[in-house]
């Protein structure tokens, strides 16, 4: 079977990585893809916000399903079109997509769903946004309603930051339209885990857990970017909680999506802080993370295609999910500056070595081949990834690979899986 997986991203070198493995792959095209991803198949040069041009490519290149990575073309309707043209498409409509694609509506969904969040309100105008925050005596999280490649959170424990944020985001329009609403909610104390699972419309299949790392530096210190390295699994989340979870804030957001006329397939991945009185949600993404991406499919032994497939065809009852019960840990190599300005074209070396030690990938993000040289494109580089018999082995060996790699201005936090290893000890 064809398949065009559409991102270019570490997310989606994880992605097609697997896909590569599957028996029943026949040609794999990614769009617009990376240096990684040319290794899995064939880069085709469409931009993934091009819907029009993605759903010709599909029917002239006889693809049997559609594979999509990031956000964007999910909430520009990507799926619907290539239903719509006959085409299977693994990711949930541009109505369901509003999940992650608009904020205000997934906490209005949370509140109608009885699912436990923070205390926020949302709002439109500054003046409005000022008094609310101004009559708070905690700590509160900004966030644009919008599209914000991750970014779009800023968390302020002094409320007065907080009205200097709702000022950036919905006056300064330091996030562009995906500002045009912010949801101002209370900072939740705890700690945080990413719990994605594929639904097909009625049923759900929760993958095994991580963790992210969202702010620059260490001890998650700085502002927030897309990611700087995850872990899985995350200790965190027992069984106990994990039943919780999916009790208490999966079963219902499904079945809310339901009754809104809005039903979801694809992945479902739910951000959340474990807290003393238990899960609570943070968002909600409708694709893979990015960077737990890494790490999960690592560690995944089962045939992605196949989970896709049945995800496609409301047969996700059918399947059985195998996992490698070592733990993964991927490490996030940045460009100097990220998530500012940073420079592009620096020439990475060192990437044959890394991948010569045992159980190590190194995921591309932000790269392209230039005169013969895989060079940086992007804040995030690369999504160094290793598998070990312990989450401490698994970040030793991943950082023994991060040293090998080598490009100008590179940067890397240097405790990734620190709070796991606290937690297994």
């Amino acid at each position: 079977m064809n398949v065009l997986l559409i991102g270019g991203g570490g997310r989606e070198h994880a992605i097609a990585w697997k896909l590569a493995q599957s028996k029943n792959l026949g040609k794999l095209y990614i769009t617009p893809g990376n240096a990684g991803t040319a290794r899995c198949g064939e880069n085709v040069p469409i931009a993934a916000s091009d819907v029009g041009k993605l759903v010709e490519f599909a029917r002239q290149n006889k693809v049997g399903i559609v594979i999509v990575g990031p956000e964007d073309p999910l909430a520009a309707g990507v799926v619907d079109q290539m239903e719509k043209s006959g085409i299977k498409a693994f990711g949930p409509s541009a109505g369901a997509a509003q999940l992650e694609a608009d904020k205000a509506f997934a906490k209005q969904l949370m509140r109608a769903s009885a699912i436990s969040t923070a205390e926020g309100r949302i709002f439109a105008r500054f003046s409005d946004a000022k008094a609310y925050i101004a009559s708070r005596d905690k700590a509160v999280v900004v966030k644009a309603a919008g599209l914000a490649q991750g970014k779009g959170v800023i968390i302020c424990d002094d409320p007065a930051d907080g009205i200097l944020a709702a000022e950036k985001i919905l006056v300064d329009k330091i996030f562009g339209s995906a500002g045009d609403k912010i949801v101002v909610e209370d900072k939740l104390l705890g700690e945080e885990a990413s719990i994605l699972a594929f639904v097909d419309g009625r049923n759900i299949y929760v993958m095994e857990s991580s963790q992210d790392h969202k702010p620059i530096g260490d001890g998650d210190t700085g502002p927030n970017t897309g990611g700087m390295g995850a872990y899985s699994p995350a200790p965190v989340v027992t069984e106990e909680m994990m039943d919780r979870i999916t009790r208490e804030i999966l079963v219902p957001v499904v079945d809310g999506m339901n009754r809104n006329g809005t039903p979801y397939k694809g992945v479902l991945y739910a951000g959340l802080m474990i807290t003393g009185a238990g899960p609570r949600v943070l968002e909600f993404n409708v694709r893979f993370g990015d960077p737990e991406t890494q790490p999960i499919l690592a560690r995944l032994k089962s045939d992605l295609l196949e989970v896709c497939l049945a995800v496609c065809d409301g047969r996700l009852d059918e399947v059985t999910l195998r996992w490698d019960e070592r733990p993964a840990v991927c490490v996030v190599m940045a460009s100097g500056g990220y998530p500012g300005d940073y420079q592009k074209g620096k020439i990475i070396t060192g990437l044959e070595q890394a991948e010569q030690l045992e159980d190590v990938v190194v995921f591309h993000a932000g790269t392209k081949k230039q005169n013969g040289d895989i060079v940086t494109n992007g804040g995030r580089v690369l999504g160094v990834t290793a598998l070990s018999h312990t989450i401490a082995d698994a970040k030793t060996r991943a950082y023994e690979a991060v040293g090998k790699i080598k490009f100008e201005g590179a940067y890397w936090r240097k405790d990734i899986a620190d709070k796991a290893i606290k937690l297994t000890k």
